[in-house]
């Protein structure tokens, strides 16, 4: 299984145990930037679940900016969200991206996934995430220290991390250190 958050699945409605390998994340395409700049990222397929709308609403009520980097069905109807504070890239090379991690305040992660390896992308460049508290993050991000958690799926809970993670100062260094653990090489051992 790709994460415990699958094994569990499994063992639900299989009945069976899974050994859990954790996907390899390129660690080397992403490095920390000299300073952090003022805004927040999304990179994501914009799709309902992925639960973008949160991450627009979050911005557009307090005022901060967000870069979303994706496309997908739902691109129309979060454009019609967004506002002046929410920039759209659509597709951008790696290299690009990796510089939007690089320069971001936080890394915003408003859904549930399996796994999640645009957390540890973020956190390979150096940069705090904010996350559901749920699915694959529990085993990406380490609270207070790579990332803040917020319980609901809801704007003002999501708000409420995003107030956090902009309270806090945060370890460049430690926090690109826990993405190492996920590196290709670890994948391969």
């Amino acid at each position: 299984a790709i994460s415990r958050f699958v094994a569990e699945r499994i063992a639900k409605y299989y009945g069976r145990t899974s050994t859990v390998i954790h996907p390899p994340v390129d660690t080397e395409q992403f490095r920390p930037g000299s300073t952090p700049g003022d805004r927040f990222l999304v990179v994501s397929r914009l799709l309902p679940y992925k639960r973008i709308d949160l991450a627009i609403e979050v911005c557009n009520h307090l005022r901060v900016p967000l870069d979303i980097v994706g496309t997908g069905p739902e691109e129309e109807r979060l454009r019609e969200l967004a506002g002046p504070w929410v920039r759209f890239h659509g597709f951008l090379p790696d290299a690009t991206v990796a510089r939007l991690y690089a320069t971001c305040r936080a890394f915003l992660f408003p859904q549930e996934e399996d796994f999640g390896i645009t957390v540890l992308e973020a956190a390979a460049a150096g940069r705090p995430v904010v996350a559901f508290r749920g699915g694959g993050a529990l085993e990406t991000v380490v609270e207070g220290e790579t990332g803040i958690f917020f319980e609901h799926q809801t704007v003002d809970s999501l708000a409420y991390g995003v107030e956090a993670v902009m309270r806090q100062s945060w370890d460049t260094a430690r926090i690109r250190s826990h993405a190492l653990r996920f590196e290709v090489s670890e994948f391969r051992r």
